[in-house]
């Protein structure tokens, strides 16, 4: 399973949601946006307008999100099984 956060600096948010994927044994890629403004364009014109931003192969989300990343956790969990 592909997992991907997207980032910027001094953000809250997307600490908390790193340490909490990692914490439930989700392996993921950071991308820092503020080296990609093509990316902030593309995810603004999605809709996304806060950071951290979680790509993963089942689903998109903004923000921190425990709901999400437990859900995400378990898929992980069913797919390397």
């Amino acid at each position: 399973m592909s997992v991907t956060v997207y980032t910027k600096a001094h953000c809250p948010q997307c600490d908390a949601t790193k340490r909490k994927l990692a914490k439930m044994g989700v392996d993921f890629d950071v991308v820092d946006l503020t080296t990609d403004q093509e990316k902030v364009q593309d995810f603004l014109a999605r809709g996304f307008k806060q950071t951290p931003i979680v790509v993963s192969d089942e689903n998109t989300w903004s923000g921190y999100r425990p709901d999400m990343i437990k859900q995400l956790a378990e898929q992980s969990v069913a797919v390397n099984a």
